[in-house]
């Protein structure tokens, strides 16, 4: 079966179990139930700050970036895979499909998830990726720019400096000796903005 036919519901609830890939928000914020999870990794796909949002993390006047998969065959992507079962993966793929390919017109794929550890086998999970052809999609900017951008965008869900910051913690914390060079110069980047933002707030305090 097509992971879009296991998307759209066509005998999604014959299904015993299924895993699904997070790389982005869902890593710290499923928000649907799953019997259990696992951090790990994908190949041949690297995590880009290259779509854009206009409802979560932004809005039609300042959208703001989250990330997405670039096909790539030298990187790998970390992240964590859920396992739903039973009625839970009519549930979930009812919620995502709304939370990610609805509002985020992501597609979907099937992939090897190999989870973090010794004499761990891969298990295939599913994974939503927006593509450039979206008409959110932004694509790529130095990491200045993007961190600029994600410094002062924020929409229904919040804030985007706090998706960018809440993956670069669930980077160090579960995957400490992983270095993502692009996620964590965006977050410094977006850090130096909000410095200098604090600062120059600072120095024009309010008049009693």
């Amino acid at each position: 079966m097509k992971p879009q036919d296991i998307v759209a519901g066509k005998s999604s609830s014959s299904i015993s179990s299924l895993w699904i890939f997070g790389y982005g928000s869902l890593v710290w914020k499923p928000d649907f139930k799953f019997r259990r999870s696992e951090v790990g990794y994908i190949q041949g796909y690297k995590r880009r700050f290259w779509h854009g949002d206009n409802f979560h993390r932004g809005n039609d006047e300042l959208p703001g970036r989250v990330v997405t998969l670039i096909e790539d065959d030298d990187e790998c992507t970390w992240g964590v895979a859920f396992e739903v079962t039973g009625s839970q993966v009519e549930e979930s793929l009812k919620y995502l499909n709304v939370r990610e390919t609805v509002c985020g017109g992501y597609v979907t794929k099937m992939v090897d998830f190999f989870p973090q550890g010794e004499n761990q086998p891969p298990v295939q999970a599913l994974v939503y990726i927006a593509t450039s052809e979206n008409a959110l999609y932004l694509g790529p900017a130095s990491p200045e720019e993007i961190g600029a951008q994600i410094a002062v965008c924020r929409g229904k869900t919040g804030h985007n400096l706090e998706y960018m910051l809440r993956l670069a913690q669930f980077m160090r914390s579960s995957c400490p000796d992983v270095e993502d060079h692009h996620l964590f110069s965006i977050e410094a980047a977006a850090l130096a903005v909000v410095s200098c933002l604090i600062a120059t707030s600072s120095s024009y305090p309010l008049s009693e």
